[in-house]
């Protein structure tokens, strides 16, 4: 029942992240609400992907994935850019603490006195700045590659005689 609860405040507040970040990107009033709801259910995918023990990396990969082929539909029925579903979406998914930790290492490092806290420290900015890294290409891989493969626009244009000129 506890596991539940959690997952009901991830969705919850994924979901106000995600309408205030569309708020403040200026999302029109008619497509807010689904770009709330996009960002809810892009929390309920990632993070009980994380607590069943998916690495985070996979997890926003995941989310991001699911945000980019739900948005291009949702897109075409309101009329509107795939972007602006998905970006208020995946907004609340950006790494923040890991990019914290990262730059509190970094200042930490200029303070550290002795070798082997150096070495810590070294070792804990990296994995940091490599993990935030990682996440973010794997949010911004999930988001665009759908996009990418529904593009309408290079498929009608493409026919037999221009691929037979292309060969020849």
């Amino acid at each position: 029942m506890e596991t539940f609860y959690n997952l009901a405040e991830r969705f919850i507040w994924s979901g106000i992240a995600a309408a205030g970040f569309g708020i403040l990107f200026n999302v029109p009033s008619r497509s807010l609400f689904s770009a709330g709801l996009l960002g809810a259910f892009a929390g309920l995918i990632k993070f009980p992907m994380i607590m069943s023990g998916v690495n985070i990396i996979l997890a926003s990969l995941a989310a991001a994935t699911f945000v980019g082929f739900i948005s291009v539909p949702l897109a075409h029925r309101v009329h509107t850019p795939p972007f602006v579903f998905s970006i208020p979406a995946i907004i609340p998914m950006i790494p923040g603490y890991f990019a914290y930790k990262m730059i509190l290492g970094l200042f930490n490092l200029t303070v550290a006195s002795s070798l082997s806290e150096n070495a810590d420290l070294m070792f804990s900015v990296f994995n940091n700045g490599l993990k935030m890294i990682f996440i973010l290409f794997s949010i911004s891989i999930g988001v665009s590659l759908p996009m990418l493969i529904s593009r309408r626009q290079t498929v009608k244009n493409l026919s037999i005689k221009k691929l037979k000129k292309i060969i020849q």
